[in-house]
Parts: structure tokens; sequence; C-alpha cells
């Protein structure tokens, strides 16, 4: 069967969830016994966001081979069980920066080199390199942004021409709206979604389906108009409705025929079994038990921020039985009101990562308040360094130790750049970035996380500092544990507090790995430990034995 090609496109406004929606159809068709990967089209300038403000793009999503991507990709990675590269994510920087360097190289042996065909070939050779690396049967592709920006033309145009490139049975395109309510009339509007996809024709793609955002009942009139005036088959215009949990997403889809109209479409063979997914969302729906976790951060303003935090936390309550109440905890608040004024009642407490030192004073009495209050306590990456501070200055005696990124000038840098970060000048994509081993130490609580076992771990990396060496001596001899070490012994990949009920941190981002039905062991560690308080004490039982069937590929 020839590679099959799926484009979905957005319209009327941003952030209605492409993302959701080609994560769910890629969980549709994997239950159909079909290979997947998705890949994410991002018109802006940027190479990739690892450079951007999180308050721009939300996360940075690190894949394992140290790309730095869309969040997008977090859910595509979630949703359908992949692990995705690099390549996944294709931005209008990387694809002018790959033909001006071509350019300057002299490979256009002078020719006038222009968006169509030269930029929009690059676009496409970068979606048929994707399917051939990947051997997928079905490529889902997102492009980013909303119809009409002039900035996604170029990708239009490139999506546009893929119908002639591998065929037009192969080609599929979707098209996402949102159908606004006017309260004052009680009723949906559908003309935004109708000019919506007459400038989408314009532009030569006519929509095979549209898929209709609202927060109301979609009637099957509503279904009838759009069809009438958008030429689209009423059976191809699906209602989304907003749901509390994202998780729902396919099932509702394939409740309302998408998987069935896919496979007609594209003569996809397979039948879809969704039961594992209707268990897990059920399981999710069902816990009544609800457990406080803060997260404790300098962009909770902007929960996309953490994404993957969060999501991490949800698969791991599911599978203790119980539901995370994420808090979100403004360190800087922390910084100005004290600890006990936001963290007294939870149960559990997320330090995640971060860069420069706003906030970060805050994130150091989180720590002290979790080690002295013995409330269970997840850090990542910054959240692993400002534990260290805390130790260091409350408990090794250094009183004015810190990061050296934080403040050049400190008398005890117990956080320091790494070796071969020295000297680096360029921002973009240098950092220490990707999947590494790690090997957890024997007797330690990270260990006990993982599992017994296993002597090596591969998790995601995103930082330049790393505890410093020249304080590892001072720093065990007053009692912490270094538990994860980088196979040569050179580098602090974990540290804990002993005798305490949980209190690690890591150097990586185990959120990245994190799955709804394999869910990551520190986060349900840590879990496990936050549920005791609901749980009169009782330990809280988890299946660590799927995720590392995961883990070790």
């Amino acid at each position: 069967m020839p590679t099959k090609y799926i484009f979905v496109t957005g319209g009327v406004v941003s952030s209605i969830g492409k993302g959701i929606c080609v994560a769910s159809i890629g969980r549709i068709l994997k239950s159909q016994g079909l290979s997947v990967t998705v890949a994410k089209l991002d018109p802006y300038l940027n190479v990739d966001p690892g450079t951007m403000s999180p308050y721009q793009h939300g996360e940075v999503f690190v894949t394992k081979d140290g790309g730095e991507t869309d969040l997008d990709l977090g859910h595509y990675e979630r949703f359908i069980d992949v692990e995705l590269t690099r390549d996944s994510n294709v931005t209008a920087g990387q694809a002018y920066l790959e033909l001006i360097t071509r350019e300057r190289r002299g490979d256009f042996l002078g020719g006038t080199i222009q968006t169509v065909p030269h930029l929009t070939n690059e676009i496409k050779d970068r979606l048929i390199s994707l399917a051939e690396k990947s051997e997928a049967d079905v490529v889902i592709v997102e492009v980013g942004g909303t119809v009409g920006d002039i900035e996604g033309l170029p990708f239009l145009e490139a999506i546009r021409q893929m119908r002639n490139t591998v065929g037009r049975n192969n080609v599929f395109y979707m098209h996402l709206t949102l159908l606004p309510y006017i309260s004052a009339s009680e009723e949906l509007k559908t003309k935004p979604t109708q000019h919506s996809v007459k400038e989408l024709r314009s532009i030569g793609i006519q929509p095979d389906a549209l898929i209709c955002r609202s927060d109301t009942e979609i009637t099957r009139s509503i279904q009838e108009k759009l069809s009438l005036f958008c030429d689209v088959e009423t059976e191809a215009v699906f209602p989304m409705p907003t749901v509390g949990n994202v998780y729902e997403v396919p099932l509702i889809m394939e409740e309302f025929g998408l998987g069935s109209f896919l496979s007609q479409s594209l003569n996809l063979g397979g039948k879809r079994e969704l039961r594992e997914w209707y268990d897990l969302v059920n399981r999710m729906n069902s816990a009544e038990r609800v457990v406080p976790i803060a997260i404790v951060g300098k962009y909770v303003e902007y929960p996309d921020s953490y994404m993957s935090v969060r999501e991490a936390l949800r698969h791991a309550a599911a599978s203790c039985g119980l539901r995370a109440e994420v808090r979100w905890v403004h360190s800087e608040a922390v910084e100005r009101d004290g600890p006990d004024e936001y963290l007294k009642d939870v149960c559990g407490i997320v330090v995640p990562g971060g860069f420069g030192p706003r906030g970060v004073e805050g994130m150091v009495e989180t720590s002290r308040y979790a080690r002295d209050k013995e409330v269970p306590y997840l850090g990542l990456c910054l959240g692993m360094q400002v534990m260290v501070i805390d130790w260091a200055r409350d408990v090794a005696g250094l009183r004015r130790a810190n990061s050296s990124e934080l403040d050049p000038d400190t008398e005890h840098p117990v956080i320091d750049i790494m070796h071969g970060q020295r000297g680096i000048t360029d921002l973009g994509g240098t950092m220490r970035l990707g999947q590494y081993p790690c090997r957890p130490q024997s007797n330690t609580q990270m260990a006990q996380a993982y599992g017994s076992g296993w002597s090596e771990i591969n998790e995601r990396h995103r930082h330049r500092y790393e505890v410093n060496n020249r304080y590892r001596e001072s720093l065990e001899a007053s009692g912490m544990v270094m538990s994860g070490l980088s196979p040569d012994g050179e580098l602090v990949e974990a540290a804990e507090v002993p005798n305490h009920p949980f209190m690690v941190g890591v150097q990586f981002h185990p959120e990245f790995r994190s799955r709804p039905n394999r869910p990551h062991p520190l986060f349900c560690a840590l879990m496990g430990q936050a549920g005791n308080t609901v749980r009169e004490g009782k330990q809280l039982p988890f299946n660590r034995s799927g995720w590392w069937s995961f883990s070790t590929q």
C-alpha cells in the first residue's frame, strides 16, 4: 500500500485543538494496526522553538534525537505512543535556511530561487523523506497557524501540490474550524467556517472533511448547511464538542464515524480496536480521590509552558486510581509571601525546568519546605539544581552556594556550566539535547522507582548546567545521595534527600516519555507517595512493567 497523507489545516481562530485532533486521528488509525507517523509544519521563521520564550509557544518538546520542537509533538507521542524525531517538525526557518545555504554553495548554478517551486519542493521533500524513513502507512501532517495567515501560504501551496506529487488517491485534506456561539440569538454561526473554506479553496485546496469545534451541540441541520455551502459531504462534517478530558477525543471521533470515513476514503484496511483506550479514559474519569499537586514554576501564568509535566501527573494519577488536581504556584509569589501560603495543603510538589534567575529563590524555598515538611518532591532539571542549592546552603554549610548561571560571582558554584558548553556563543540547538544514558545507583529511591533489574536507563535532556564535581564530595559527605550517574560516572543525573518519603531531583526531563497507558515511573513514585495522605498511609500500586518495554527501545 502506498503511503497515505492526511493534511489538517485550521480556520477561523488559532488554538482550537489541531494538535489534539491530529493526535486523536493517529490513535484511531494505529488502533487499526496501521503504522503512523506525524509532522508539524510551523510557518514561523525561527529554525526551531528552542530560543523562544515559553510565553510564545508553550513548552519546547525534546525528541529522542535532540530536536527542540513544538509542543504538539508531545501530544502526538502521548496519544499514538510513538517516538518521533526532529524530522517531524518543519519550520519555515529550516526550509529557508536550507535553501539559502545551498544557494551560497552554488547548488542552483546561478538560477533564480523562488517560493514556487524551490521552497515548496523543500517542504514536500521533507514530508516524503519522513515517510520513507519511518516506513509509515499513514503520515498525518498538521499545518500550524490559520488559513489566511500570509506566512502560511508556502506551506498550503506545498500540501496542495502533494496531491499531484504522490497521487490523488493517497491524499486527504481535513479542515478544523470553530463554530462560535452567539448568546443573543442562541445559535451557532457557520459563516466564519464558510469564509475559511472559501479562503482555502481560493488557493486550490478543497477539504475532504470538516471538523467543527464547538462548546454546544452541533445539530444535523448545521452539518447539512456546512455541507451545502462548503461542498463537503454531510457525512464528512464531524462535530467536535469541548470535553473536560482531551483523551476522550479519539473516542468521540470514532463515535461520529471519522475512522470509517477515513478508511473508506483512503482505502485503509484493518478493524479498529479502541477498547484499551476506552478503559483508560474510563479509569481517568471515574477516579474519585483527588490529590492536590503543586507545580511551582516561573511560567505558570501560561500552563502550556509545562504541558508534558501536567500530563505526566495525570497519567501517573490514573495508574494509582487517583485524580491529580494541579495547582499552579508562581515561584516569585513564594519568594514574596513564603511557601506555607501556597503549599500548606498540597500532597506533592513538582519543580520543573526553566532558565534565568527570575523566581529561582522561590524554588529554593520550595525545596526547603518540601524537605522540612516531608512533602513528596520531584525536581526536573532546574528543579533538581535548586534542590542541590538548598541542600548545599542549609545542610552542607555552603551558605552562599548558587548556580553560576544565576550568579556568575557566587562563592560556591555547586551548579556550573558543563565542560562541553564553555565558550559556546550560538544559543540555538547547542545545549545537551536528546536521549542519554543514566545508571541508577542501588538502594536509592531512584532505583526503587524504576524497579530492580535495570542497570541503565535512557532519558531526554535539555540543559547546559550540571552539578559541579568539585562539590560532590562535600554534598555526599553531608548526606545527599547522588542516585543517578552517567555511565562514566562523570555527570550527576539524579540526586535525592535521604530519610524522606520521596525527594528526588533529576537532570533530565522524564515528562517527555510519559504515556497515558504507560506513565513514567518517577511520576508514579511521586503520586504513590502523595496519595498516601488520602489513602490512610497505604502504598499505592502502579504497573511499571509496561513502561520498561518502551523505555529500553
